[in-house]
């Protein structure tokens, strides 16, 4: 059992390294669910004493906690990345908006005749 939980750490940081931010949610929630199928089984399995069944269990709750730790990171970046679009939005639209001088509008323009 414990080489099991050794193959699920290895491929936690494979998953946060590269792909989409959904990609990667997607491989983390299915990395917990394989935990939490290992949990499961960790109940019926007879091989194990109860305390290396209270051991494997917390280490692998211990998993799941930061796996989900990554994906609340991840959520919290794309989070911050759209915020960061809609002020760079905000921005470019406030500089174009007419002042009268030298973008006149329909109420502030001047007329020059000479």
């Amino acid at each position: 059992m414990t080489t099991i939980s050794g193959s699920s750490t290895s491929s936690i940081g494979s998953a946060s390294s590269g792909g989409g931010s959904t990609s990667q949610i997607a491989t983390l929630t299915k990395q917990i669910t394989q935990l939490e199928n290992q949990l499961k089984s960790l109940g019926t399995d007879d091989s194990l004493t109860t305390e290396q069944k209270s051991e494997q269990e917390q280490l692998i709750q211990s998993q799941i906690q930061m796996i989900e730790s990554q994906i609340a990171q991840i959520e919290q970046q794309q989070a911050q990345k759209a915020q960061e679009k809609q002020e760079a939005k905000k921005e470019t639209a406030a500089t174009n908006v007419a002042d009268g001088i030298n973008r006149p509008t329909a109420t502030n323009s001047i007329n020059v005749y000479v």
